[in-house]
């Protein structure tokens, strides 16, 4: 295996304008480089501020390798914390969720902290009496990411100091955010519950790839659609909504050369930027009266009509407006990803709209379900299959055009070009090739 930390040569090499060496997706070598260059450099999302509703309440998870904890501080903001001791290191809290109270405590050794990290108190204070512990790193506390920013109640940090401020990495893609959360009278959205969690055997690229690729549905999915239409009588009398969301999954190529993207700088992008598969989903008049109420009747329109395929915030995030649904990439290793997929309620809005994303990751998105497990079994297969003897390289030439090449912000038609799946590889390399971190 090539010394990619030391050959900048080689990493250079990985891309080429439209084709990506396999090392990319099997190389552990290459996983840690993207931990360090991409991920601890990018915003990455946390959780939403609806997951920690009363003080002291938190969440733990691990943020590309740093065990992390989203709290609810003591003035109502939510904070974001490494989970770690100042003292020795120990983990301060354990378990996935709960509350701790308007303080946390060390298992270890005892110190305390305030919820926002901030020491508070330490064991046998005495024997630090002159010791120097005021001037120490321990002193500050707990530490905190590089930045942490809350947005229409998502909350995204940035592990490193290095890298761009939250608006200038996401630009006009938080204009989906703005979407979801303004398809609630009140402007808010509420998590449902719990997550559908999985692990599939394959690299996060794969995946990220796949939720722009227009073209796999109409081959990899073409029993779930067919099963649908078959069926489609009994669904129609007892459910509906799966009706309706699975038939799409049979529209042809032709459907999604007329839909529309955009791709956007820092690997970000929208497809489905004049309509999707969930465009056709019934209206619901209470609902539209409701947001016309709300945000009037011009927003609300704009709001309702604009129901994209899938948002990417590069490297870890993509939404769906309608269904309001978020999947989350948190990488375990270059053959290793584990899916985060979120279902969310518009407060003010029908139970139909909490139901349809919930029956979307349903149907969609569980590992055991009718759609998902036709493409983990190719994510797996393609993973295995790269590490074979013989062409190093993965295609992505549909529709290149050279003129495409340092262009950050390109709107489209055709859904089916490859170019929104070149884009996050290009903020992918640049961000792999820039072992500094300067600003970009």
């Amino acid at each position: 295996m090539i010394g990619y930390r030391k050959d900048a040569d080689a990493v250079a090499g990985l891309f080429v304008d439209n084709q990506i060496h396999r090392d990319a997706y099997i190389s552990e070598e290459i996983f840690q480089l993207e931990q360090e260059r991409v991920f601890a450099r990018s915003w990455l999302y946390v959780g939403h501020e609806s997951q920690v509703p009363a003080i002291g309440d938190y969440i733990t998870l691990d943020l590309a390798g740093s065990p992390v904890i989203m709290i609810r501080h003591t003035d109502d903001s939510v904070r974001v914390l490494i989970n770690r001791c100042a003292h020795k290191g120990a983990g301060v809290l354990s378990q996935p969720k709960g509350n701790a109270g308007r303080m946390l405590r060390c298992p270890y050794h005892a110190w305390c902290y305030k919820t926002d990290g901030s020491l508070l108190a330490v064991s046998l204070k005495a024997g630090y009496e002159d010791t120097g512990l005021d001037q120490s790193p321990a002193s500050q506390g707990m530490s905190t990411p590089g930045g942490v920013a809350t947005y229409r109640g998502f909350v995204f940090a940035r592990l490193s100091k290095q890298g761009q401020s939250f608006h200038e990495y996401f630009g006009q893609a938080l204009t989906a955010l703005d979407n979801m959360a303004d398809r609630s009278p009140q402007g808010e959205l509420q998590i449902a519950g719990s997550c559908i969690r999985s692990v599939i055997r394959c690299n996060w690229k794969m995946y990220l790839e796949n939720i722009n690729d227009t073209v796999h549905p109409i081959s990899v999915h073409e029993s779930a659609s067919a099963t649908a239409g078959k069926v489609g009588q009994e669904f129609l009398e007892t459910d509906p909504t799966a009706l309706e969301q699975l038939l799409p999954f049979g529209a042809g190529y032709d459907f999604y050369t007329k839909m529309g993207a955009r791709t956007l700088p820092n690997g970000h992008s929208i497809l489905g930027t004049k309509f999707s598969i969930h465009t056709g989903y019934a209206d619901v008049p209470s609902y539209r009266q409701s947001l016309e109420q709300a945000h009037g009747e011009s927003r609300a329109q704009e709001i309702l009509s604009f129901s994209p395929q899938n948002v990417v915030f590069y490297p870890s995030l993509a939404t769906k407006g309608s269904p309001q649904i978020i999947r989350v990439l948190r990488p375990l290793s270059a053959g290793l990803t584990q899916l985060e997929v979120w279902a969310f309620q518009p407060k003010g809005a029908p139970d139909i709209m909490l139901k349809r994303g919930l029956t979307y990751s349903r149907l969609v998105f569980s590992p055991t379900s009718v759609v998902a497990h036709d493409d983990i079994h190719l994510f797996e297969s393609q993973q295995a299959s790269l590490a074979a003897a013989g062409n190093p390289w993965v295609n992505l030439q549909r529709q290149f055009n050279p003129a495409e090449l340092g262009a950050g912000d390109c709107q489209f038609e055709d859904g089916n070009n490859e170019l929104v799946m070149r884009n996050q590889h290009r903020a992918w390399h640049s961000m792999l090739m820039n072992p500094a971190g300067d600003q970009a």
